[in-house]
């Protein structure tokens, strides 16, 4: 398993970098089109192929994990700041707080995710930022839930007791004993919602709602392919493998 581990790890470094380094790379434009070479199998001149419109498949899909690195980093760190912190607070002091941020948090996720998401981004418009905003919106009731959950379990430890026996002030309990405790757990949900960030824009991508042409995305790049499954299974299959390798990586590297 430390091996699979291992491998998931060099895959999201190697990601990770090739997104950083882009501007810096002997990458072709991801927007220049030949029409003479289009819907080419991967070759010496395009290790990636051609899509439909003779654009290189390679560059659009380092580009592409721009934008769904983006998303699956910004998005939850939103909900993580903002439901997290809320979670901590009614978890810590509980009363009406607590019930305050239930009810919150009930309604928001009562509210079907995909449909919020789409009717969000078209009234919004399709753009990076509205896309990392609105999956930064519904991922702030699943933080606030799983922090508060687990700060439920440490509020009640012997030490936090203890602590406020003592008389030590709220502030000071909250950095040095709840939160450290329950960073684990928090960071591992933080992987298992990143993956989940890169499947939602994903799936607008395919929709036509996530970045708009020409910068591409995975999940455009899949619906862009659709039309050339028989012929040319490689450009929606490229994106797709992306996809993939990263969802796995991901959880990978949650596990213990």
């Amino acid at each position: 398993m430390k091996v699979f581990r291992y491998l998931a790890l060099v895959w999201l470094v190697l990601l990770t970098s090739l997104t950083v380094s882009t501007p810096w790379l002997p990458l072709a434009s991801f927007e220049n089109m030949d029409f003479f070479n289009e819907a080419q199998f991967p070759n010496e001149s395009n290790w990636l192929g051609t899509d439909g419109m003779g654009r290189d498949i390679l560059s659009r899909v380092v580009h592409g994990a721009q934008v769904s690195l983006a998303v699956a980093i910004a998005s939850p760190l939103i909900g993580l700041l903002v439901g997290g912190g809320l979670g901590l607070l009614a978890g810590y002091f509980r009363g009406w707080l607590e019930q305050l941020a239930l009810v919150i948090m009930d309604t928001m996720l009562a509210f079907p995710a995909l449909i919020f998401a789409l009717l969000a981004v078209t009234y919004l418009g399709s753009s990076l930022v509205n896309v990392i905003l609105v999956m930064g919106v519904l991922s702030i009731p699943v933080f606030a839930r799983i922090v508060r959950g687990q700060v439920l379990l440490i509020a009640n430890m012997e030490y936090v007791t203890a602590a406020k026996s003592l008389g030590v002030n709220h502030s000071q309990i909250l950095m040095r004993h709840v939160i450290p405790n329950i960073f684990p757990a928090v960071a591992s949900f933080f992987l298992t919602v990143m993956a989940t960030m890169v499947v939602a824009e994903g799936a607008l991508g395919f929709l036509g709602l996530s970045v708009p042409p020409p910068q591409p995305s995975w999940g455009s790049m899949i619906a862009e392919g659709r039309e050339y499954l028989e012929d040319a299974p490689h450009i929606s299959m490229i994106p797709s493998i992306a996809i993939f390798l990263t969802l796995l990586s991901l959880n990978l590297i949650k596990e213990k």
